[in-house]
């Protein structure tokens, strides 16, 4: 080993104890920063996508907007100037569109769900973990 040459001694060997110790140390640093960045990358996520449901509401407000003009003009279609239906079932028959097309989504959403299961695989390897950690597995 050398020495030092100004206390002429030698460099103090470091112990397991410390060894681990710093070791410790060093992992709860780079634990703390990765959280540090996830949190910073978090909120720059969060950020933008808070501007983007902002963005994605008003585009529906306007989206829902277009739809009531677009049910009165279809009315005033059926109505076409007097030589079609009268206005009240003009706009009865645009509700009654509605109410089939809301009765379809309403049918279809209700296939979907039934659809929906539980996650079994992942359930049971869950259950794997406790045996697999007490060397069971």
């Amino acid at each position: 080993m050398a020495t030092d040459p100004l206390t002429d001694q030698r460099p103090e060997e470091p112990t397991i104890g410390r060894l681990i110790k710093d070791a410790q140390t060093d992992f709860s640093t780079l634990l703390r920063k990765e959280i540090q960045l996830a949190k910073s990358e978090l909120k720059v996520s969060v950020t933008a996508g808070g501007a983007g449901a902002a963005f994605f509401a008003v585009a529906v407000f306007l989206l829902i907007l277009a739809i009531i003009m677009l049910s009165v003009s279809l009315a005033y279609f059926i109505h076409w100037n007097g030589d079609g239906l009268d206005l009240h079932w003009a706009f009865l028959i645009v509700f009654g569109l509605y109410v089939f097309a809301a009765a379809v989504f309403i049918w279809v959403g209700i296939r979907k769900f039934k659809k929906v299961k539980a996650p079994e695989r992942a359930i049971e390897q869950g259950r794997e973990i406790p045996k697999a950690l007490k060397g069971q597995a």
